[in-house]
């Protein structure tokens, strides 16, 4: 098995030979086959539950929390009932010794995690006060409170705050270059920011630190985030592959797992997709993305009625707003309209209490008002948003929604943006082609229009219940391309 991103001085960057591709393929095929079977710290005070009065010691208790605090510090998915262990071991702490700042950044850092994975933005506000309540009792200590700004840039993250994201994160870096988990959070800032050089850069110094087995999984899953948005697909799913096979607990493999089973949703492979879903969720059933992926599959596969089941299942243990959304357009697409609005108002609720928490859901907003709202709200919203974090996703929505408001013309800018590589939209997204191929279409632009069109089909034919008939139907529209003498200087 390679484990070159442990190795100092290596970079994943350069394109992988197609035998190291071969192997890792056969890799896994094998783990599959294995699976299948098997802020002042007052206020914070006031959120933290008080203590029972001579409350007997609970010894069996000690392992979870234990394994949740390794979790938590190395970066690496949590299972929820040892995370919930975990906090309540840092509020009593906290309670016990209210100037222990060490203990306030793993409380913080707890209440990220929890918030991220079951989608609860209520979390968020007990995080940011208890990481900012480590920083205040740090003072102006030499060297700081490392573990509370990388919290504070993890927070961001999950906020979709990417300028913040990018502040504390170099701040923590600044104090500890060494320290491989303030990298992820930093990565996803740049990625969010639309700095894909500064991507590019600070992985490659993650790739050259020095990280042990505990973390390897977790390398290789961030390297495999970077390769899939350069749309190095092949060298994404094997990082994933060697991630989940790295793993130290189940949760952590199904975390890997469900990537795999995006990887495979977006380059149209459903049976591929489905197996890694459902090994994710037997490994641990409250896997974010897993409920929701297998739903989607089972959709595109044509078993609607599980479809519909699995999104019910999912959106009742951790609701989530696009998954809300997704299902809302799953309805439409079946004529069920009253169902579809049922699901838009949920996604709307879910939006709010988000919203409440601190998320940055403007990118969310904008693309259901583009598509079921008010077009020229969602320009404005994305606009703004692309002044504040101009990432590829806001990029595509924002060309969509100026489309859905009638300025195509500016609307391509933003559609070539976000799909152009040299402008670091390497992405292979269907999603986004068809978004471009619409547009160049209505400026008759009809060979480049064709050609993002066929794109998107061929990526993931089935990427939308609603946009995979209306790429369809362009198609027919535009007919077959005419013969057309090359380009002066070409040959044959």
């Amino acid at each position: 098995m390679d484990h070159r991103p442990c190795v100092p001085g290596t970079s994943l960057i350069a394109e992988q030979p197609p035998a190291h591709r071969r192997r890792r393929r056969v890799l896994r095929r094998v783990l599959l086959t294995a699976l299948a079977g098997g802020a002042v710290a007052g206020a914070v005070l006031m959120l933290v539950p008080r203590e029972q009065a001579h409350e007997p010691a609970r010894p069996p208790a000690e392992a979870p929390r234990t394994q949740a605090l390794t979790a938590v510090a190395s970066g690496v998915p949590a299972a929820l009932p040892r995370l919930t262990a975990l906090i309540e071991q840092q509020e009593q702490r906290v309670r016990a010794q209210p100037r222990d700042a060490r203990a306030w950044a793993v409380l913080g850092a707890a209440y990220v995690e929890r918030g991220r994975r079951t989608a609860d933005a209520a979390e968020y506000p007990k995080a940011e006060r208890a990481l900012r309540t480590s920083l205040e009792l740090r003072g102006k200590r030499i060297g700081g409170d490392t573990a509370a700004l990388e919290g504070l840039a993890a927070l961001a993250v999950a906020r979709r705050d990417f300028p913040a994201a990018k502040r504390y994160g170099e701040q923590a870096l600044k104090l500890a270059p060494k320290r491989w988990t303030v990298f992820p959070p930093l990565i996803d800032a740049y990625a969010g920011l639309g700095d894909h050089t500064a991507v590019r850069r600070t992985l490659e110094k993650l790739l050259a630190l020095r990280t042990g087995t505990a973390t390897r999984s977790a390398v290789m899953a961030q390297a495999a985030v970077v390769y899939r948005d350069r749309g190095w697909r092949e060298d994404a799913a094997a990082q994933l592959t060697d991630a989940a096979a790295a793993a130290g607990t189940p949760t952590e493999q199904a975390a890997r797992l469900t990537g795999l089973g995006q990887l495979a949703w977006e380059r149209g492979d459903l049976q591929d997709a489905l197996r890694h879903f459902e090994a994710a969720l037997r490994l641990d059933a409250t896997t974010p993305a897993a409920a929701a992926g297998r739903g989607r599959t089972l959709a595109a596969l044509g078993r609607t009625a599980q479809a519909l089941a699995a999104y019910r299942s999912a959106l009742s243990q951790d609701p989530r707003a696009p998954d809300a959304l997704e299902l809302g357009e799953l309805y439409e697409s079946l004529g069920m309209a009253r169902q579809a609005r049922a699901q838009y108002d949920r996604m709307e609720e879910l939006v709010r209490r988000a919203v409440a928490g601190g998320v940055d859901q403007e990118l969310l907003i904008g693309r259901f008002e583009a598509d079921h709202g008010d077009a020229q709200d969602a320009v404005r919203r994305l606009r703004a948003e692309w002044r504040r974090q101009p990432g590829a996703e806001v990029a595509d929505a924002l060309g969509w929604a100026l489309h859905r408001a009638g300025d195509d013309k500016e609307a391509l800018t933003y559609a070539d943006a976000a799909t152009d590589r040299a402008k670091g939209g390497g992405v292979l997204s269907a999603p986004y082609a068809f978004h471009r191929g619409v547009i160049e279409k209505e400026l008759a632009l009809y060979g480049p229009a064709r050609r993002h069109l066929r794109q998107a089909l061929r990526i993931n034919p089935y990427f939308s219940p609603l946009r995979v008939p209306a790429a369809r139907a362009a198609l027919g529209a535009l007919g077959d391309a005419p013969d057309e003498p090359l380009p002066t200087g070409t040959s044959r």
